[in-house]
């Protein structure tokens, strides 16, 4: 039961951060993409603090040490993101970041020395195939915002996986409050140093900067975070990548985005993907699990 909790928690998350992509475009329109980290980052620790301050005497040196490692993760990840789609296409941001589901199942090889599942293997790069099949634009040559992009997609990989690693002796909402607090910090340090401290009281920009906090990063990393206490780090990477899909879905609810067939055909590669690493082919195999 504990399992089935952790992915539907984590396709959850994927279908918040999908949502994200409306939210944020409406936001960028009032803020900086700097401004809006940092704010969205805030509003996450401060809600967090505030409904779940009895965990607060509960943080020890040991989750203050990891959550901030992954809230640096967090904060680089997001800002490569942010820094290399000012110098590539949408669709080659979407699908580099997406990459991370390929490279998380590697970190635990080259590190841990940890096998690798062939089933999971293959959906990751199932996943990652549907995905540049639903987004991909492709342009010629790589810039340095595809680099930054592949960047990113290591950020987020290495994020996913030592949220696995950590909850496993740690308490899950103390590692999204750490983790939240670390890059609420460095968010704003950031945009001390760019001068950005001017802030706009819009109302359109606030709203949707409020929608980023509250749900694309307060309930969808708390989410992420806890679910992944039930789930390995290669299906949890494999169901995010699901955002994809979700973007693509509430672009056409809300943004009127006409369906096409290449993103049918994308969202069937990464449903498929899910039901491969999910089930691992047991009608055929009988439930044995495949390694190398």
């Amino acid at each position: 039961m504990k399992k089935y909790m952790g992915e539907i928690g984590l396709l959850l998350t994927a279908i918040i951060w999908g949502s994200g992509f409306v939210g944020s475009a409406v936001a960028l329109e009032t803020y900086t993409p700097y401004q809006i980290l940092a704010g969205r980052f805030l509003i996450g620790a401060v809600l967090l603090c505030a409904v779940f301050y009895k965990k607060l005497k509960l943080i020890s040196k040991s989750a203050l040490i990891k959550g901030a490692i992954i809230g640096v993760f967090l904060y680089i990840a997001f800002v490569l993101q942010t820094v290399g789609l000012q110098y590539t296409t949408p669709s080659k941001n979407a699908f580099l970041t997406a990459v991370n589901v390929v490279i998380v199942p590697f970190i635990g090889l080259l590190i841990y020395r940890r096998k690798l599942d062939l089933f999971e293997v293959v959906g990751a790069f199932l996943a990652m195939f549907g995905v540049a099949v639903l987004s991909l634009q492709w342009s010629a040559g790589i810039n340095l915002g595809d680099f930054l992009s592949f960047c990113c997609a290591i950020g987020f990989a290495f994020h996913i996986f030592y949220t696995a690693q950590f909850v496993k002796t740690e308490d899950p909402i103390v590692l999204t409050i750490v983790q939240m607090v670390t890059a609420t910090v460095i968010g704003f340090v950031v945009v001390l140093l760019k001068g950005e401290t001017a802030f706009s009281m819009q109302p359109e920009g606030l709203t949707s900067l409020l929608y980023l906090g509250v749900f694309s990063t307060t309930i969808a990393f708390l989410l992420q975070t806890v679910s992944q206490k039930f789930i390995t780090e290669t299906k949890a990477a494999i169901i995010l990548s699901t955002e994809s899909l979700w973007g693509m879905v509430f672009s056409v609810i809300l943004l009127s985005e006409i369906l096409t067939l290449k993103m049918g055909i994308g969202a069937v590669l990464i449903l498929a993907a899910i039901i491969l690493s999910e089930t691992k082919l047991g009608f055929l195999t009988k439930g044995k699990q495949v390694q190398l």
